[in-house]
């Protein structure tokens, strides 16, 4: 379960990052008051943290997420 909601969260920031470098656009800036907003902040860190933990998602084996 905890693999699931890091992998979903990790593909959220990716397109939050997608969507900054062909548009300009930071969505999670822009609904949570700015990227500089404590709220934003937390958030890019839980997305940060969700992105090492599937990091060990490439070491486990026969694993299914």
């Amino acid at each position: 379960m905890l693999d699931k909601i890091a992998l979903a969260l990790v593909i959220i920031g990716g397109i939050n990052w997608g969507l900054i470098g062909l548009f300009g656009f930071d969505l999670v800036g822009w609904l949570f008051g700015g990227q500089g907003a404590i709220v934003s902040r937390i958030i890019f860190t839980i997305v940060g943290i969700a992105a090492l933990w599937c990091i060990s998602l490439f070491f486990r084996k026969n694993d299914v997420v």
